[in-house]
């Protein structure tokens, strides 16, 4: 058998030397006009496959005359005959004979990717991130040269991921942007669209070669596919493997008196590159550069396509160290790019689609239908289905969403499952700009579904303060949020609300995870507990600033009291005289004060009419009020999921830290009327969701009385 399959392996790469030998000769005698065919080829089906080959041959020599006038016209009386032919052999054509076509298993990929901006964080999380997953077979480590938030925003969003082989580092763009900011640049990317010119420096020595990415890309094959060609780059001694630009834009083209920068025909496009780092750090790559770059600039004063510009021109001067890859690992959708000669109609030759063009999907190219799909299905794709462990590669990997301590056996097994999930989170999905210094400040909190959606725009409107809101959506819900906020004056122009996306995941609304996301992000010395579907009066904003500001604070929970309407359309009162006359006739009930009295009753609605100034009340079982404390307060505990218990627990564990209960006489906050919430309905309807939700009341309470002891003992007390 062994032999049989030595003999196989002998044939197989005897093929790989003879077949190319015989094509090529067969070629160079088409070429030349010489036509030969075997003797044995009859069929018509032969003689369109020899048909084909010419056809093929013949694009091939077309491009191969254009390189080479374009080398005549540039700089050919610089290039000797050993450099000429590396540029000429580089091209490797797709299906060729090469010394491995598979990458070992557990090999690690190294990816490269500048991404600064929450705009930029969005685009890698919800596309490019995803492609690159959904196919791949090996360990993938990547390495994001960012600003603070797209740290913050990407180091959170792979933390919660939890992706079994898949590990990041994040890296300051601030040490190293002197290095870059010298260079005047008119790309919209700023200083950002140059950092990839300083890789070979902010990357770790260790890292020897890495996969550079701009955001705008989407796979469509393995990125082991990619990372192979570093073999046949080695071979060349190249240190940048890069596509060819696919428009006219460095033939000067575009438009009249377009002068762009010097560049080897149609130059190349850095979207997607190999990086040789050891061989660029050994040819001084920084100086090399910098020293190129400073030439070009006496008289092109500035940049126009940012880091491309300059790696152009280091290649026009250096033209062995580019490897050229094929154009099916880059294939560039823009209003100027022919990027249909790189690929078949069936499409099936393209590895990555780049979508350098602000105008994305709605670039008009041949398949275009083809590429939107695969667009649009990246970004509705269920992200939490990518953690995919690798098996056999290093130590096994416990399942990220599984907990051993919990007995499969319990009938409410659910439930404390989801309680020590941890859920895929975006933070800052929107644009965000807000300080937050002033500690007297008070940002609000809630909650939401994408049934809530609608309550964003008023709410915006009642509070004009800062705002965190933690939103439970799927990846095609947060797709189509993102279409409807910008679309939205009221919400696009927003930019002291905080947005941040908790990806569904389970079967129970995790409503005390997404406060807790919310909490975490608070820059301001209070906050304000609220929910999505209440209202705050107009001006509450200005009236709690100067309550907290005018009183000691700590340990103190403000307590707004909250009302409820029936109808969907209220003429919202604007003042406590307004409230208690629509109380009167009726419009205005105090909040479920018919479902649930308990849980507001100990607000004193009857004291609040004539109140006038602050007073306090005493915690009361199954107190749930809508409460403005320090920022600092304690988180909520996430074992309550979907409904009950989940603002009740959080307000006994501040009576038993000993905070204070002090209701504002001039403050109000109104729910809205909305249909009933699946969790809810469940609840009702539901025997075992009761049972457990009344077994983990009983748990917290234990917990709280092995925390803070005998002071705990009384709520045991009262629910017995």
């Amino acid at each position: 058998m062994r032999s049989v399959r030595q003999r196989g392996c002998q044939l197989f790469v005897l093929a790989c030397i003879i077949v190319p030998c015989v094509t090529f000769v067969t070629l160079f005698l088409q070429s030349h006009g010489w036509a030969w065919v075997p003797t044995a080829i009859k069929s018509n089906s032969e003689a369109d496959y020899w048909k084909a080959r010419a056809k093929d041959t013949e694009a091939r020599n077309a491009i191969l005359h254009r390189d080479l006038n374009a080398l005549k016209t540039n700089r050919v009386d610089e290039l000797n005959v050993e450099e000429l032919r590396l540029n000429l052999t580089h091209r490797i054509p797709s299906g060729g004979c090469t010394k491995s076509n598979s990458l070992p298993k557990c090999e690690v990929i190294h990816i490269a990717i500048v991404a600064a901006g929450q705009n930029c964080s969005r685009e890698v999380a919800s596309q490019l991130i995803k492609s690159i997953l959904f196919y791949r077979q090996n360990p993938l480590h990547f390495h994001f040269i960012s600003d603070t938030f797209g740290r913050l925003i990407l180091g959170n969003l792979f933390k919660t991921w939890r992706l079994p082989g898949g590990n990041i580092t994040l890296y300051s763009a601030d040490p190293v942007m002197d290095k870059v900011s010298w260079v005047p640049n008119r790309h919209y990317s700023g200083v950002f669209g140059l950092m990839k010119l300083v890789l070979p420096t902010v990357l770790p020595k260790e890292i020897t070669k890495v996969i550079v990415l701009d955001t705008d890309v989407t796979f469509a094959s393995d990125i082991a596919e990619l990372w192979l060609q570093f073999k046949n780059m080695k071979e060349t001694k190249a240190a940048i493997g890069l596509v060819e630009n696919q428009s006219d834009w460095y033939l000067g083209k575009i438009w009249r008196n377009h002068k762009p920068w010097p560049a080897i025909g149609r130059g190349f496009n850095t979207g997607v590159m190999l990086l040789d780092l050891e061989r660029m750090r050994s040819m001084h790559w920084t100086q090399l550069w910098r020293l190129v770059a400073e030439k070009q600039l006496m008289t092109m004063l500035s940049t126009q396509l940012a880091d491309q510009d300059i790696i152009n021109s280091v290649i026009r001067e250096y033209p062995s160290m580019r490897y050229e890859l094929n154009c099916a690992f880059n294939v560039q959708l823009s209003e100027h790019t022919r990027s249909e000669l790189c690929y078949t109609d069936d499409v099936s030759d393209i590895k990555i689609v780049h979508w350098n063009s602000p105008k994305k999907t709605k670039v008009h190219t041949k398949h275009v239908g083809y590429f939107r799909n695969l667009y649009l299905s990246f970004q509705q794709f269920d992200g939490h289905l990518l953690r995919r462990e690798l098996i056999g590669c290093g130590k096994p990997e416990t399942s990220i969403q599984e907990d051993m301590s919990i007995n499969l056996d319990d009938v409410c097994y659910d439930f404390r499952h989801e309680a020590v999930m941890t859920r895929r989170t975006h933070l800052y999905y929107l644009p965000y700009d807000f300080k937050g210094t002033d500690l007297q400040d008070i940002t609000l909190i809630a909650q939401l579904s994408v049934d809530r959606l609608q309550m964003i725009e008023p709410l915006y409107k009642h509070w004009e303060g800062p705002i965190q809101l933690g939103l439970y959506m799927s990846d095609t819900e947060a797709q189509q949020f993102l279409k409807y906020a910008l679309s939205s004056d009221i919400i696009s122009r927003r930019r002291n609300a905080g947005i941040h996306i908790v990806f569904k995941e389970g079967d129970f609304y995790p409503v005390n995870y997404l406060r807790n996301v919310a909490l975490s992000q608070v820059k301001t010395g209070f906050v304000f507990l609220s929910d999505i579907d209440f209202l705050p009066m107009y001006g509450l904003y200005d009236y709690l600033r100067k309550v907290v500001s005018m009183m000691d604070m700590n340990k103190k929970a403000l307590i707004v009291p909250a009302f409820e309407t029936l109808r969907y359309r209220l003429a919202f009162p604007k003042s406590k005289s307004q409230v208690l006359s629509m109380l009167d006739q009726g419009l205005l009930y105090t909040f479920r004060e018919h479902v649930w009295t308990r849980g507001h009753a100990p607000t004193n609605f009857a004291r609040w009419r004539t109140a006038t100034t602050p007073y306090r009340v005493h915690w009361e079982r199954d107190f749930e009020p809508y409460v403005v404390v320090q920022s600092n307060v304690s988180r909520y505990d996430e074992r309550f999921v979907g409904f009950g218990w989940n603002k009740v627990s959080h307000i006994m564990e501040l009576d038993v830290q000993g905070y204070d209960f002090i209701v504002l006489p001039n403050a109000f906050t109104i729910h809205m009327p909305h249909a009933p919430s699946f969790d809810i309905t469940k609840f009702r309807s539901n025997a075992v969701y009761r049972e457990c939700l009344q077994t983990l009341k009983d748990e917290f309470q234990r917990d709280l009385s092995h925390k803070y002891g005998v002071t705990a003992l009384k709520y045991i007390q009262v629910e017995s």
